[in-house]
C-alpha cells in the first residue's frame, strides 16, 4: 500500500558547449533590443584596394531576402547542426543558390537569436522564483510574529512552530540555494552578474541536534528542526595557501607513523578478549612522542588493528580508497557521507603514488542512538620501495582548533600488499580520539569494545564488498540464480539497483545528517525518531512527502537468529504489515558472497488484496562478523522489468526500509553475555514511507502518528516471533 509510483523527470540543459568562430562572441554581446531577426542576410560591399578613395569611408549596404525554401532548408539543418563547418556551409550554399558567406551569417544570426531567447527565458524563471521566495518569506515572518505558546499564551519559541511554518523555513532554504545556483549558471553564460538573493536569508539560527540518552534531543512541544543543521559539513572550507605546506609535512609524518604501526608487534599492540589487537597507549606515547599534539580534554582514545586477505587487485583497492564517491559507497554502513575539499596532488606516473587530498567525512553506526563522528583530515597515498601501498588519514584540527570538536583522527589507514592471483593483504589501523558520552547506554559496550568504529568493522566490510564486486563481475552464473533474469546485463542491473538501495538506507538509518531531513516530534514517544523530507526532482525517489522512522532496541537473541528470521521470505508475513499476511514468493536470487546470507532477491507478494497482487519487493541481505543488514524496497513492476532486461536502474524510484543487526557488547547484564556476538542483538528498524505524492502538501500530525504506530507494531511482532522461536 506504500508502493512508490514511477515518475518522469525532465532535464533542462544550457546548450553553451560550442564556441564556433570569433563572430559568435561579438554577436553574443548584442543586447536584446538591438537585435532583430530577419529572413535574409546583409552583405557589405566596398571598393577594391586599388579603387578605394582614402577620404571615402562609406560602404554600400545590400540586403538580400531569402526565399521560403531557403529558410526552411537552413532551419531544418540548424536543428541537426547549429555549427556547420566550412564544407557543410559550401554544400548548403550550392544547394540553395546562396553565397557561403550568406549561409555563415544566417547561422550566426540564428545562434544569436536562440541565445537571446534563452536569456529572456532564464530571466523569466529567476523573476518567478524570486517572487515566490519573497511571498513565502513574508508569510513565514508573519507566522512567526503571530505565533503563541499553547500553554502560556505568550510568544512561541522556535521549537514550538507548527509543521507548516517549519516546512516553510526548510523550503526557503532550498529555494535560496536553487536561486543562487541558477544565478551562478546564468551569470557564467550570459556574461553579467544577476541579482543577489542573500538579503532574503532567514535570520533564525539553526539548532543542532543533541542526541541525549533515550530521547533523541526532542524537547517537549518541539515539532521540527533541521537535523544536524549546524554541522562541520556546512562550515568547513578548503585549506589556505599558508596551511598547505603544514598539511604536506603532517601527511608525510602520518605516513611514517602508520607504516610503523602496521608492522609493530608487542608491546605497542596487545590482543583483546574479542581477538582484536588494541593499542597500548603508554607505549604509543613513548614510541611517537610528537604526533599531532596532546589529547584534548574530554576525549578518549580508540585504537585497533586488523588484517584481512581480500579478493581484489591491490591497485583497484587503492583506486577505491582515493575516489571519495567509491570509498563512501563501499563503506556506506560506516561512512554516511564524505567530500573532497581540495586535491593538493594527483600523484605521479599516472597513478595515485603521492596523491594528497583534503577531505571531510562523517562516520556512523547504523542506529539513531549513536552520534556520528565528523572529521576534517588529509588523505595521503604512497607506494613504498618494497611495492606495498599505504593510504593514511590524519586530522587537521590542529590547524583550525575548535572548542566543539568531538572527534579527531590520529594517523589511521591501511597498508596494502599485492598477493598472487589478484588478491591483496590489507592491514588496517584505526586510531581516533573521541567524546562518546552521548552514546546510548545499550550501545556503549559495543562502542567500547572497538567493534562499532574499529578496524575490525572496516576490514569485515571491505572483505564482504570485495566478494560482492567479484560476484557481480562473474560470468559463470549458476542456472538457479537466473529465474526471471535472462541475461548477464539484467543480473548486473539488478545488483546495481540493490547497491543504490543499500547506500540510501545506510545514509538515512543512523544519526547522519546526510539528507537534510527535518526531525519531528515522535508523537509523545521517546524511543522512535521520525523525520520528513520533500522529494521533488530526485529521479531515484518518488515525488512527494516522505516520512522516515527509526528505532533501536536490545533483544536477548543471537544476531544470526534475528538475521535469518528477517531475511527468510517464508517468515515475512509474521512481521511485514506491507505483505498483509499474503504468501511471499522468491522470483529471483543472486548470491554475492561465500555466506549464504549474502544475496539479492526479488520477491512477489501474493496478497489476498487484488490491488497488491502485483507488488514486487527488492531485498538485499548481507552479513559479516561485525553486523548484518536486511534492506528492502517495494518496486514498480514495469520499472523492474526494464532492470531485469538490462536497462538503466538509476531511474527506478526506491524508498528503502529494513534492519541493521549488531552484536551487543561484552559485560552487558540481562542476557548472560560473555563475548561479543555470543549473546543478544542490537536491532535497528527503519521505514521510509511516501505519505503524500504532492510535494507541496502539508504534513499532518496524523501521518506522523500512523508511521509511529507502524514501526512500533513491527517491533512488537519481531520481538514476539524471535523470542518465541528462541525459547
Amino acid at each position: 500500500m506504500f508502493q512508490p509510483n514511477m515518475f518522469e523527470t525532465h532535464h533542462h540543459l544550457l546548450d553553451t558547449s560550442h564556441k564556433s568562430d570569433d563572430d559568435d562572441d561579438e554577436l553574443g554581446k548584442l543586447r536584446d533590443d538591438d537585435f532583430e531577426t530577419k529572413s535574409g542576410t546583409e552583405t557589405m560591399e566596398a571598393p577594391s584596394g586599388d579603387d578605394q578613395d582614402p577620404n571615402q569611408r562609406s560602404k554600400k549596404k545590400r540586403y538580400h531576402r531569402h526565399t521560403q525554401r531557403q529558410i526552411q532548408e537552413m532551419e531544418a539543418f540548424f536543428k541537426e547542426c547549429p555549427h556547420p563547418d566550412d564544407k557543410q556551409r559550401k554544400e548548403l550554399s550550392r544547394e540553395l543558390g546562396l553565397e557561403p558567406l550568406q549561409v555563415k551569417f544566417w547561422f550566426q544570426n540564428k545562434r544569436t537569436q536562440m541565445k537571446a531567447q534563452h536569456e529572456r527565458h532564464e530571466n523569466s524563471i529567476l523573476k518567478s522564483e524570486n517572487e515566490k521566495l519573497r511571498a513565502e518569506n513574508n508569510r513565514y515572518k508573519e507566522a512567526l510574529s503571530n505565533a503563541t505558546c499553547p500553554n502560556c499564551g505568550g510568544p512561541a519559541a522556535l521549537g514550538e512552530m507548527s509543521f507548516d511554518e517549519q516546512h516553510l523555513r526548510i523550503e526557503n532554504a532550498r529555494l535560496r540555494e536553487e536561486i543562487d545556483r541558477i544565478s551562478g549558471i546564468a551569470a557564467k553564460y550570459v556574461g553579467k552578474p544577476l541579482t543577489s538573493y542573500s538579503h532574503l536569508s532567514s535570520h533564525v539560527p539553526s539548532r543542532s541536534l543533541d542526541l541525549g540518552v533515550g530521547n533523541f534531543g526532542v524537547q517537549s512541544g518541539f515539532v521540527g528542526e533541521m537535523y544536524g543543521g549546524n554541522d562541520l559539513f556546512r562550515s568547513i572550507t578548503g585549506p589556505t595557501d599558508a596551511e598547505k605546506p603544514m598539511i604536506v609535512e603532517l601527511a608525510v609524518a602520518a605516513m611514517e607513523e602508520l607504516v610503523r604501526m602496521t608492522q609493530a608487534g608487542e608491546p605497542l599492540w596487545v590482543s583483546s578478549d574479542n581477538s582484536t589487537e588494541i593499542l597500548n597507549e603508554e607505549e604509543y606515547l613513548r614510541t611517537f612522542p610528537r604526533g599531532i599534539g596532546p589529547k584534548p580534554l574530554g576525549l578518549k582514545t580508540e585504537a585497533s588493528r586488523e588484517s584481512v586477505v581480500v579478493i581484489m587487485n591491490h591497485i583497484s583497492l587503492v583506486e577505491i580508497l582515493m575516489d571519495v564517491n567509491r570509498w563512501s559507497s563501499v563503506f556506506c554502513g560506516i561512512v554516511s557521507r564524505a567530500m573532497t575539499l581540495e586535491v593538493l596532488s594527483t600523484g605521479v606516473a599516472g597513478n595515485y603514488n603521492g596523491a594528497l587530498q583534503v577531505m571531510t567525512a562523517e562516520f556512523q553506526v547504523p542506529s539513531p542512538l549513536v552520534p556520528t563522528r565528523e572529521n576534517y583530515f588529509v588523505r595521503y597515498c604512497k607506494q613504498h620501495a618494497d611495492g606495498t601501498w599505504a593510504v593514511v588519514d590524519v586530522s587537521l584540527d590542529n590547524l583550525r582548533p575548535s572548542p566543539i570538536s568531538r572527534s579527531r583522527r590520529r594517523p589511521s589507514g591501511c597498508l596494502i600488499q599485492e598477493l598472487p592471483n589478484g588478491y591483496a593483504k590489507v592491514v588496517w589501523v584505526e586510531h581516533v580520539e573521541v567524546d562518546d558520552r552521548a552514546v546510548h547506554n545499550i550501545y556503549r559496550p559495543l562502542v567500547n569494545s572497538g567493534i562499532a568504529f574499529g578496524a575490525k568493522r572496516w576490514v569485515a566490510t571491505l572483505d564482504r564488498k570485495c566478494e560482492r564486486l567479484a560476484s557481480s563481475m562473474a560470468n559463470n552464473i549458476p542456472a538457479g540464480d537466473l529465474c526471471v533474469i535472462t541475461t548477464a546485463e539484467g543480473r548486473k542491473s539488478m545488483l546495481k539497483l540493490a547497491e543504490r538501495m543499500a547506500v540510501s538506507f545506510c545514509t538515512g538509518v543512523g544519526a547522519s545528517t546526510a539528507h537534510a531531513w527535518t526531525t519531528l516530534s515522535a508523537a509523545g514517544s521517546d524511543d522512535v525518531r521520525v523525520m520528513t523530507r520533500k522529494s521533488m526532482d530526485d529521479p531515484g525517489r518518488p515525488p512527494g512527502i516522505v516520512l522516515s522512522a527509526a528505532t533501536s532496541f536490545w533483544i536477548p537473541v543471537p544476531p544470526k537468529r534475528v538475521f535469518d528470521f528477517l531475511r527468510d521470505e517464508n517468515s515475512r508475513s509474521e512481521w511485514d504489515i506491507l505483505s498483509n499476511g499474503g504468501l511471499v514468493q522468491e522470483m529471483a536470487h543472486i548470491a554475492n558472497g561465500r555466506d549464504p546470507g549474502n544475496c539479492v532477491s526479488l520477491l512477489r507478494v501474493n496478497s489476498a488484496n487484488s490491488s497488491q497482487s502485483n507488488m514486487l519487493i527488492l531485498q538485499e541481505s548481507c552479513t559479516d562478523s561485525t553486523g548484518s543488514y536486511v534492506i528492502y524496497a517495494p518496486v514498480d513492476v514495469v520499472a523492474m522489468n526494464v532492470v531485469l532486461s538490462g536497462g538503466d536502474p538509476d531511474y527506478v524510484a526506491l524508498l528503502p526500509s529494513g534492519f541493521a543487526i549488531l552484536p551487543d557488547g561484552p559485560g552487558l547484564n540481562g542476557g548472560g553475555i560473555v563475548e561479543v556476538g555470543s549473546g543478544g542483538s542490537l536491532l535497528t528498524v527503519a521505514f521510509q514511507i511516501l505519505v503524500d505524492s504532492v510535494p507541496t502538501a502539508k504534513l499532518s500530525l496524523g501521518s506522523v502518528a500512523t508511521v509511529n504506530s507502524l514501526i512500533k507494531c513491527t517491533v512488537e511482532r519481531i520481538r514476539a516471533a524471535v523470542m518465541c522461536d528462541n525459547a
